[in-house]
């Protein structure tokens, strides 16, 4: 590489750089703005002060513009005024005699006496009348002044009124030829004896008022930037005194909410703040015993459960032995004893079930849980659990179908916890399904695995979605059940899914039936918190696919399911 073109390259990565910082200015000012009240306040603040100022200098300006030019407008007119009596009585009282040059050293002497007194020698005479004659004094313009810079207007209005003056702005070239310089020009008429009226114009340059006001409004100026830079440091000061405490909270509040019940608000003097540090120190105070003591009375619950579990594993293995050789024997007993043997038997089944969920909600919360991983294949799974269940299926009236688009490479999991969980929603969708098809579904992408099972029975509320995995905890308790639980189940189905670092998802609607969605991760374990993206969508939409419990696709309506028009247990072989 030659060195000008590195030097190329090395300038194009300091232009990039330069661009992307200014680039980023405005999402940093949006984020300070969102962010910070002490710097939205500060903007504010300034903000409104600024523009306050403004409007005020510019209304001082303005007014001292108008003062300096009205006054010395109002002093060069009672200096022509002066000026032009003295000369009006010395032209009245001269006997020229019809002498030409005599009116011409008049004349001359009248504008030698007005540019005294009118303190300018910016002076032009125009006679008014159009008729020839031959002492008349000629036109002259003197000290800069031209006819071209005495407007039409002006003229006009000079000629019409005899005994008034009239005044208007003008420019006045610069010696240097820079911009012109702001002026005034003064119309009168004199009557010269013996030959008539003449214009006479008086122009005077107002560069010294000019420089006045420029002066006062850079001093304005100045002094306006200097009253914002202070409001700024005053209102920055104020604001640190202020937003200081009120950070310090936010902090020690966030701090709280993270787990650190220890944190507190420093307390000093006895104001607002202070006040505010004390209860909050108070609230934390209260909140740190309250969770202390739930904590505790959940360890003591914790601890009754678990003992309470192993301490009936022995009575309980005594009386399912009792009720199996009862059960066993039952043809030998009158119809009611029969009975009897086999509700003991039934309920002891339930009850033993009931304490195994038990133990394993007292492991969850121990933390003693451990996977037994080993390559599983969710697909293969999943079908063995639907035709493991086909028979209570068939009782209930419902049809489950199984469409398995993916899922069949192996995956680290733990077979026996999964299949509890499929086990368990099968049984829940086979209960509540109200006798029309379930749908398994299993997919696959790049990072997971998931099966969904979805029912079309009578569906839940979504405040009942957001409880279903509660502990004992039912939609309906007065609903019939037909086979039976603890209300541990979805509890200890989502307790398996995080433990693998995977979720457990429900989607429900009255009158459209229930979809659950166990999404697990193909390689390793990863937060359950939801960031886990599923191949299976929660929410199924309007339309749904039914197939053969092990077969194609046959996609079919939700009206179509709750009409009961679909075939339903049809075998099909795997493409």
């Amino acid at each position: 590489m030659s060195p000008s073109t590195a030097t190329v390259r090395t300038a194009g990565l300091r232009g990039w750089r330069e661009w992307r910082t200014w680039r980023q200015w405005p999402e940093r000012f949006a984020h300070a703005w969102r962010g910070s009240l002490r710097f939205r306040t500060l903007l504010i603040t300034l903000a409104l002060t600024a523009f306050a100022i403004l409007g005020a200098f510019v209304t001082m300006a303005l007014a001292i513009q108008n003062d300096l030019f009205e006054s010395r407008v109002e002093q060069v007119q009672e200096s022509v005024a002066r000026a032009t009596a003295t000369a009006q009585g010395t032209l009245e009282s001269a006997q020229t005699d019809g002498d030409g040059a005599a009116l011409q050293a008049l004349m001359d002497a009248a504008v030698q006496s007005m540019t005294r007194q009118a303190g300018t020698d910016m002076i032009a005479a125009f006679r008014m009348s159009n008729e020839p004659s031959l002492i008349a004094p000629q036109d002259f313009v003197r000290g800069g002044l031209t006819a071209g810079m005495i407007s039409d207007g002006l003229r006009s209005t000079v000629t019409q009124g005899a005994d008034k003056r009239w005044w208007q702005s003008i420019g006045l070239p610069a010696d240097d030829g820079g911009p012109d310089i702001p002026g005034v020009v003064i119309g009168q008429q004199l009557n010269l004896p013996e030959v008539g009226p003449y214009e006479f114009y008086f122009a005077y340059d107002l560069a010294s008022e000019a420089q006045t006001l420029g002066f006062v409004q850079v001093t304005l100026w100045l002094v306006g930037m200097g009253l914002v830079l202070l409001i700024g440091v005053i209102s920055w000061v104020v604001l640190r005194t202020v937003t200081v405490p009120i950070a310090q909270a936010a902090e020690t509040s966030a701090i709280l909410a993270g787990g650190d019940l220890g944190v507190r608000l420093p307390v000093r003097g006895d104001d607002e703040f202070a006040v505010l540090g004390r209860s909050f120190n108070a609230m934390a105070d209260s909140i740190e015993a309250q969770i202390k003591e739930l904590a505790e009375l959940s360890l003591v619950q914790q601890r009754f459960v678990s003992d309470v579990s192993h301490e009936l594993r022995t009575p309980l293995t005594t009386i399912r032995l009792a009720s199996d050789m009862l059960n066993d024997r039952r043809d030998e007993f009158d119809p009611s004893t029969a009975r009897a043997a086999e509700l003991l038997h039934a309920q002891v089944q339930r009850f033993e079930a009931l304490l195994a969920d038990l133990l394993e909600i007292s492991r969850y919360d121990a933390g003693s849980v451990q996977l037994e991983n080993e390559p599983t294949s969710l697909a293969h799974l999943a079908e063995e659990e639907a035709a493991s269940m086909q028979h209570l299926a068939d009782q209930h009236g419902s049809d489950v179908r199984l469409v398995a688009p993916g899922g069949y490479t192996p995956v680290d999991m733990d077979p026996r916890r999964v299949r509890r969980i499929v086990r368990n929603l099968l049984g829940n969708a086979i209960e509540h399904g109200e006798g029309r098809p379930i749908v398994v579904t299993v997919d696959s992408d790049q990072r997971a695995v998931a099966i969904g099972v979805r029912d079309y029975g009578l569906g839940m509320s979504a405040a009942d979605s957001e409880r279903v995995f509660d502990r004992f905890w039912r939609a309906d308790p007065s609903r019939k059940r037909t086979i039976g639980g603890t209300g541990l189940g979805l509890s200890i189905a989502l307790g398996d899914a995080r433990l693998h670092g995977g979720t457990l998802a429900v989607w429900s609607e009255l009158g459209r039936g229930t979809n659950f969605v166990l999404t697990l991760p193909r390689q390793g374990q990863v937060s359950g918190d939801g960031a886990l993206g599923s191949p299976i969508p929660v929410d199924p939409g309007d339309d749904a696919a039914v197939t053969g419990d092990l077969g194609l696709t046959q996609p079919i309506t939700v009206a179509d399911v709750a009409q009961g028009t679909t075939s339903a247990g049809e075998k099909a072989g795997r493409s």
